[in-house]
Formats: structure tokens, sequence, C-alpha cells
């Protein structure tokens, strides 16, 4: 190693440390990501909520799940009289919603059988806004303060104010027949409504547009605490409290083997080191050092021109019924597979479940129902009844 070399090295280690040095002695900045997590103690976690919680609803039992809601609700649902045997409240916070399409379905459902789900996040699936007719808006006017009232009057404090966190989303538009305004949120004097009340079948949806008063920076500020209380008490107290806290789900936490090391910063910067040390390493010793390795001419994937050769084999036998029984078994172990319904029996109760699931015409779903019966009522089966079910068939897709 020539002297030169030596110099770029030791001028690398130097420049290293002092990184190391300034970024030793730098005061962590605050983070203010708005992660809504129960296990985050950063101003806009929910860590003073997660173990407040209890004192708030004393006779119900809480049932933290940490995956999807389709995932949580739907092994509680009874196809064999049509109900759920998990009773009371969903609890969502959260900055935006997460809520896939089949989870929305699953918690409309939910609702609908009598039960209540209260959301606070900044924006609503479509589903939902569409199915309880309302709209949401954002005012960007600058603002310092955001106050927030309820329309309640056993609330002993009328107003609460709010700066960090606090979004500018309300309801432009309501069902004013069906819906009931709670709460409402002030800028530069301007009155908005915030908190909503929408009946849903035999449940109720509870809305509300700011998830940050219940944050630990908003709980542990002033008297703001009531103002989160005064909303939660209006969660009906009966049934189980099953409130999605993303803190108990495994997916939330990394699973890279390095999380420890990063998580420590004298453990992630000999980490680094390390690395820089190897890259130098590799720059100073890029040598080849093996033998050249051949070109393999990969295998070529057959699988199209296989499946092209069996249908037209089929279509010269002219054996209709085959390809109409292929094409029912395809059909439904993509019913299986995409939707988590049996098939053993094409029912009522299996055309409804497909109705919701898929929120196709009903009529197209008994209409491929009723060829499939056909079929099997039939030994022998015609060109025409194969291009009747493959339309049908295509409907639904």
């Amino acid at each position: 190693m020539n002297r030169t070399l030596k110099i770029y090295i030791a001028f690398l280690v130097l420049i290293i440390a002092g990184i190391i040095a300034l970024d030793t002695n730098r005061s962590k900045p605050i983070n203010w990501a708005p992660t809504y997590a129960t296990q985050d103690k950063i101003p806009l976690g929910l860590y003073v909520l997660d173990h407040e919680i209890k004192d708030l609803f004393p006779k119900q039992k809480i049932e933290r799940f940490g995956t999807s809601v389709y995932e949580y609700f739907d092994p509680k649902y009874n196809f064999a009289d049509s109900t759920y045997n998990a009773k009371g409240t969903v609890l969502i916070i959260a900055e935006g919603s997460d809520l896939d399409p089949t989870s929305t379905e699953e918690l409309l459902y939910f609702v609908d059988h009598g039960n209540t789900a209260f959301l606070s996040m900044k924006s609503f699936p479509e589903k939902i806004a569409d199915t309880l007719k309302f709209s949401l808006e954002s005012d960007f006017a600058f603002a310092d303060k955001i106050k927030f009232s309820l329309t309640a009057k056993n609330v002993r404090q009328q107003s609460f104010e709010f700066d960090r966190g606090a979004g500018s989303v309300y309801f432009n538009s309501i069902d004013t027949l069906s819906t009931q305004i709670l709460g409402y949120q002030e800028t530069n004097a301007v009155k908005t409504v915030n908190f909503i009340k929408v009946p849903y079948g035999m449940g109720y949806f509870y809305l509300h547009t700011q998830p940050t008063v219940f944050s630990n920076y908003s709980l542990l500020k002033g008297n703001n605490a009531a103002y989160c209380a005064a909303i939660l008490g209006k969660i009906p107290k009966t049934g189980s409290l099953y409130w999605q806290s993303y803190s108990y789900n495994d997916n939330n936490i990394s699973s890279s083997p390095m999380r420890y090391i990063l998580s420590q910063p004298a453990l992630k910067w000999a980490w680094y080191l390390f690395l820089i040390g190897m890259l130098i390493f590799m720059i100073f010793n890029a040598k080849r050092r093996q033998r050249v390795i051949p070109i393999k001419i990969p295998l070529q994937n057959t699988t199209v021109d296989f499946t092209k050769t069996i249908g037209n084999l089929y279509l010269q036998e002219g054996n209709h019924h085959l390809i109409i029984e292929k094409k029912i078994i395809y059909f439904l172990e993509k019913v299986r597979n995409d939707y988590m319904l049996d098939t053993f029996d094409l029912d009522e109760n299996f055309i409804q479940r497909l109705h919701q699931k898929t929120g196709k015409d009903k009529a197209l779903i008994e209409n491929v129902v009723r060829l499939i019966k056909k079929h099997r009522n039939h030994l022998e089966s015609s060109q025409k009844d194969v291009i009747e079910i493959s339309k049908a068939i295509e409907k639904l897709k």
C-alpha cells in the first residue's frame, strides 16, 4: 500500500469520525409522524390512550386485533343463521383510511347486523362515503389553533383548542334526514362539522375527522383529555370494544434480523463502518479471482402452448360437455381462492354472499348458478351451451 492511499484512507476515517461526533452531540429531533400506533410514545402515537382506555370503558371487554377487519370478523360470522358471534363496536383511529375493499364490505355488513363502528380518520373509504351519503372537504386556510366543540349539553367544557396535528378536513355534505351532527370545529371563525352519527341497517356509524385528539400530545395538554373522553363516551356500552391496534400485529414489526442493531446508535454506526470498510476492501481488491461462469439458456415455458394444444383437442373432438365442465371447475376454484366462499352448495346463501363480496348484479350470479345446475343434470351439451355459460361467467369477472 503506497503513501498516497494511506493518506486517503486516514482522511476518510477522520471524516467518518467527525460525522459520528456531530451526530452524537446533536439533539434528537421530535418525530411528528402521525403513526397512531399504540406502542409509540411520540406526539402523534396512542401510547397514552392505550394505557387509559380501560378506565374509559371499565365494564366492557376490550379486544385488540392487528389484522384487517375482514380477517378478524369473517371467522366470527355464522353462515347457518347469518349472524355474528361478535357484538359491540369496532374502533379504528388512523391518519387516513387503509381499509381494503373487502374489509370495507365486512365492516358495513357487521354494522348492518346491529353493531357499531367508530372511525376517526382524515379520509374514509369511498364505499362508506357513497353508502352513508356524505362527502369531505379540506380548508387550506392557515390557522394557529382549531377549536372543537360538541353538541351535547352535558359536557362541562364546551370548547377545546388544538394546534399540532389537527387537520382541516370536515363534512361538507351529509344526509340531513338521517345523519345526526355530534360535533363541530372552528377555524378562522368558520364553523364546520367534524363529528357525525349515521344509522346503517340495524347499527350506527360514528365518523370523526380529527384523529389527533386521541394522540399522546393532545391527551397530555391542558384539558383536552375531557374532549377525547366525551367523544368516546358516545360509543354504546353494550358488547365488546374491538380496537384495530397495529402494535399487536406481527406484520407491523420489522422482520429484518438487523432491526435491533439499527435501533441502537452505537451498533448502527459500527455496522455502517463495517460496510464502508468492506466497500473500500472490495474497491482495492476488485481483481477477478474466479473462472468465467458459462451462460445457461433457461428452460422455455411451454405452459401456454400446452394449454392451446389441449384446448384444440377438446374442440376438434367436439366434446362440449367436457369443455363446460372445465370452465365450471375453473370458475368455482377462482371463487374459493378470491372470495373465500364454500362452493359445495350453490344455494341462495351462496348467491347472497357472492353478491355481497363481488358487488355484481345478483341476477347475473343466479344465471351462472342456474347454468351450472343445468349442466350437471344433463349428460350431453352443445356448442350453444358452451357459448352461453362462457358469456355468463365472463360477465362476473
